[in-house]
């Protein structure tokens, strides 16, 4: 499986849309921004893409990919970028948001190219 063509598009989607959110938004400097689309991306590649997108519906992994980069963004942005935590609340959910509807959409393209590595298994009703 090419798994590296989808963690390019995916990188490069995140990284464009945390640098417009955070970076010119929020005052966060490129290479936080570029720390928290490895650590972010590495997490919801793994977890969403490959594990709970397979098994479930792609709304279900878009759902889960919300909340993971909420999570993932909120509370490493703290730390990294010194804004408090509402704030970096705040700056997380746009960001957050903005990246689901990507992720629905490379949801569809993981699932053209059949990346995921469990299969969906449709069960019979003729018990």
């Amino acid at each position: 499986m090419n798994h590296g063509k989808a963690i390019a598009v995916k990188g490069i989607m995140t990284l464009v849309v945390l640098y417009l959110v955070l970076g010119l938004g929020f005052g966060i400097s490129f290479w936080n921004v570029l720390l928290l689309t490895v650590i972010l991306g590495v997490i919801s590649y793994a977890l969403g893409d490959l594990y709970i997108l397979p098994k479930t519906s792609n709304m279900t992994a878009t759902g889960a990919d919300l909340g993971m980069a909420f999570l993932v963004l909120w509370l490493l942005g703290i730390p990294l970028t010194g804004l408090d935590a509402g704030t970096m609340a705040g700056a997380a959910i746009i960001s957050a948001l903005i990246m689901a509807i990507g992720e629905y959409f490379f949801h569809e393209y993981i699932r053209k190219k059949d990346y995921g590595t469990n299969r969906r298994y449709e069960t019979s009703s003729d018990f």
